[in-house]
């Protein structure tokens, strides 16, 4: 089985394309929301669909030498909630936190997960989630990599995965972003 929560158009297409020309059949589990569908950020330019290009199980942002020396916390995360990130980070102008998005969550990419978080050995490195911490992909990512030592963001446990009101949701939402880029 294959699990997955794409954040690009490229991507996910890539993704579609992969199954199908694979010569073995797996199930397969994408977790995007529709939201995507309609979210400004959420494009891909076309180079991305040029012949060569390929689905990225992690994407990781670009970063030259002196960016990566300054980084002083490594947010991981998957899905939507990247955005949110994203557009907190540009409107603070945080410079010194880095976003690596897991497009697929399983089977995982332990080998490439380690190596980037090896990169930064002095970062603290977090997984961010905007679903309660007894939902979502924390306890999963936990028991894959506990060599990485994440700490979690995200909504408090709770029996129900959303709060039910929009105002309170909005609240939430805004605490896990601003406490995952706030040093």
């Amino acid at each position: 089985m294959v699990i997955c929560n794409v954040t690009t158009p490229a991507n996910f297409f890539h993704l579609l394309r992969r199954q199908m020309v694979w010569n073995f059949r797996k199930p397969l589990g994408v977790m995007s929301p529709k939201s995507l569908l309609r979210h400004p950020l959420c494009i891909s330019p076309i180079t991305e669909l040029n012949p060569g290009t390929q689905f990225k199980p992690i994407i990781e942002e670009e970063l030259t030498a002196a960016q990566a020396k300054k980084i002083k916390r490594v947010i991981f995360c998957s899905g939507k909630i990247y955005y949110d990130l994203v557009e907190f980070r540009t409107k603070n102008n945080i410079q010194d936190i880095t976003i690596v998005r897991l497009e697929q969550l399983y089977p995982i990419f332990k080998a490439q997960l380690d190596e980037i978080a090896g990169r930064y050995k002095t970062a603290e490195k977090y997984w961010v989630q905007e679903e309660p911490a007894n939902m979502g992909a924390w306890t999963f990512i936990q028991s894959k990599l506990p060599e990485l030592g994440l700490k979690l963001i995200s909504r408090r446990v709770s029996a129900s995965p959303a709060t039910g009101f929009k105002k309170l949701h909005d609240e939430n939402q805004e605490r896990i972003v601003r406490e995952a880029l706030t040093i």
